[in-house]
């Protein structure tokens, strides 16, 4: 992966952009692309490249052109189907002068449009500028794992993979924290792409190719989810040859995210399901040369070494570890929210920042990690939860049904009446609308939204206005209603978490941080594909999640990992920032002094959750206290880092690739 930056001029007659200002936008993201830099610019366009080298190490620069020096392009990710890709377009009379997927892409956009995006297997951000009529076209892979953010001022338009890198290449942008942007991300975890958290800055939606010249822009999908409908079509196979299909399909995503490489792969092992497998299958390519990495807790409650060690002693891994403390998390914090540039509302990307140290240390570039599994198999709680709540829903007043919750968290069944209680009024909310969108997420959505109670009274107004919710079920697909009810979960986990927070705040950000890419083998096109036509009851047998992936795991991992209850990634959040060796940036950040410069939050009221949170010790914190302090100093941080203070417009002169055409 990669940091791509540039700037293109709307009107005719424009000055051309400054090369300073790209190599600044290109220097704010010198994490992402430590290796090399490149910039190519014309009377139009500058296109900025931080380069971290993966594929063809010799000759894979960028910017990179067309034979004909007609077409420029910056692309930050892997398009990982480019051996195949590139013998079709040789076939065709293309010839090339890298062995690199970027020049696939090139000649590929010259042979099928857009048409070309639908037929990568990959994980990209891309910008091709077409100097013959002055259009720029930007396009983002199918769910979001690379980052792209686009902000028109001045005439001009600024994209680049951070929103640090454009607020570097114009300081004369407004820079501002946006009520509807914080709405969603105190409703959703994230802010939903096109939004943003910052005003004026839009976020170029997965799937999507946009258009720009001087005739106007131009938005298309080149992808979009699908499931089978009511009445129609999808996977009609047995179960056990849904079974055989799934690990073929994983084998293959794995073996080619690992040999598409220049450089040494390894993989994160959590101790579950999802990562052990893809290490699993990842030494069955590697051998014992194979590196994995994994997280351990001080806290026990948080802790999974025992399954991480069974996992790395059977597949016969090159192990490491890193233990992380609370005050680990507390003081890697700011740095994690400076590159997540998104209000956290859980401390768990820090721990996964300080795991990407331990790779990059091991001087390990690339990783492989189990992402993505949970969404496209089902395997999270919220879809066990909904599908209770249907089958209460259709008899609303059933006093059976409910007891289905205690099946799904048996430690109800050992808590007292009032709390089995507090359960069912929660899950039970709103049971009656079964069937409207978004039932199956309400209640989440629901109970984080309430944070919203911690915003000063003009953002609070803004924010209620949005309707974040409402809008984002404006825009679903037209055959939505007629997906079955898990289909319709899937679908908006994928929208809104998987893009926005965990392959986000979790994923790219935190392995960029220190310069690793991050693969998912899950989120293989054809892996993708075949899971989302499968039926339901493959994916969420009765209750049992991810069915089909623990079946095609059977002995790759160790039957204590592959019957294992999911135990959700976690890590101590709110005990973190109140323990007594807490940083001193803590009590700065929530001052009524910060409070009022940010105008974000009501100081009264974040001087209660503080006294609250503070006087508890180290807890118990409730899952609002967690995501409520969390949220209020990542959003204060945020303001700090990106908001208030001046953008970095250092510059560094190590410019591999230098094209400026208006240098004779």
């Amino acid at each position: 992966m990669c940091g791509i930056a540039g700037i293109v001029a709307l009107r005719e007659g424009m000055p051309p952009p400054g090369i300073e200002d790209v190599q600044a936008m290109v220097d704010a993201l010198r994490h992402r692309g430590p290796d090399e830099r490149g910039l190519y610019r014309d009377a139009r366009a500058a296109l900025g490249h931080a380069r971290l080298a993966v594929i063809d190490l010799a000759t894979g620069q960028q910017p990179l052109s067309n034979e004909a020096g007609t077409l420029w392009i910056v692309f930050n990710g892997e398009i990982f189907n480019y051996v195949e890709l590139r013998a079709e377009l040789v076939a065709l009379g293309h010839r090339f002068r890298t062995r690199s997927d970027t020049e696939v892409i090139v000649n590929a956009w010259e042979a099928w449009g857009e048409r070309a995006f639908a037929r990568f297997n990959g994980q990209f951000a891309i910008a091709i500028w077409d100097s013959r009529d002055g259009t720029l076209i930007l396009a983002r892979d199918r769910l979001g794992v690379q980052p792209l953010f686009l902000c028109e001022h001045a005439g001009r338009l600024l994209f680049a993979s951070e929103v640090k890198a454009i607020f570097a290449g114009d300081p004369s942008i407004p820079r501002a924290l946006d009520p509807t942007g914080l709405a969603e991300t105190f409703t959703f975890w994230t802010s939903v792409a096109p939004q943003s958290v910052f005003r004026g800055v839009i976020e170029l939606a997965p799937g999507q190719v946009r258009t720009v010249s001087t005739r106007g822009t131009t938005q298309r999908a080149f992808w979009t989810p699908r499931y089978p409908v009511a009445g129609g079509i999808g996977f009609e196979g047995s179960l056990d040859e849904a079974v055989e299909r799934v690990r073929d399909g994983l084998k293959t995503a794995v073996r080619l995210r690992i040999l598409r490489a220049d450089v040494p792969v390894g993989c994160y092992l959590s101790g579950g399901l999802d990562s052990s497998l893809v290490a699993a299958l990842g030494c069955e390519v590697k051998g014992d040369k194979f590196q994995t990495f994994s997280l351990r807790f001080e806290d026990a409650e948080y802790d999974e070494t025992a399954y991480q060690r069974m996992v790395a002693a059977r597949i016969g891994s090159d192990h490491h570890e890193i233990v992380v403390r609370a005050q680990d998390i507390a003081a890697a914090f700011p740095e994690v929210v400076y590159h997540a540039e998104r209000p956290l509302l859980r401390t768990a990307p820090a721990p996964l920042f300080l795991l990407s140290g331990l790779v990059r240390d091991a001087g390990i570039k690339v990783v492989l990690t189990g992402e993505g599994a949970d969404e496209i198999f089902a395997g999270y709680d919220v879809f066990r939860e909904a599908k209770v709540r249907r089958f209460w829903g259709r008899r609303p007043a059933s006093s059976l049904r409910p007891r289905l919750l205690e099946r799904l968290y048996p430690y109800l069944l050992r808590s007292p009446v009032a709390q089995r209680a507090m359960a069912r009024e929660f899950f039970g909310r709103g049971r009656e609308r079964w069937a409207a969108p978004g039932f199956g997420h309400s209640p989440r959505w629901q109970s984080t939204a309430a944070l919203q109670r911690l915003f000063c009274p003009d953002i609070m107004r803004e924010a209620q206005r949005s309707d974040v919710v409402g809008r984002l079920l404006s825009t679903l697909p037209m055959e939505f209603a007629r997906w079955s009810g898990l289909a319709q979960d899937q679908y908006l986990e994928a929208r809104t978490l998987l893009s926005g927070y965990l392959l986000a705040s979790q994923g790219d950000r935190m392995l960029m941080a220190h310069s690793v890419e991050g693969r998912f083998p899950f989120l293989d096109p054809d892996v993708v594909e075949l899971a989302n036509a499968l039926p339901p009851a493959y994916k969420l047998r009765v209750l049992d999640e991810k069915h089909v992936l623990k079946l095609a795991a059977a002995g790759l991992v160790p039957e204590e990992v592959r019957r294992r209850s999911k135990q959700p990634f976690r890590a101590p959040d709110a005990a973190c920032f109140v323990a007594a060796e807490a940083p001193d940036w803590i009590a700065e950040t929530i001052s009524p002094r910060a409070i009022a410069d940010a105008g974000i939050f009501d100081a009264a009221s974040v001087g209660r959750l503080w006294r609250k949170c503070s006087g508890g010790g180290a807890g118990p914190f409730s899952n609002s206290d967690n995501m409520a302090l969390c949220g209020v100093l990542s959003t204060q941080l945020l303001h700090a880092r990106l908001v208030r203070r001046s953008p970095d417009r250092s510059v560094v002169a190590d410019y591999r690739t230098v094209i400026d055409r208006l240098i004779p």
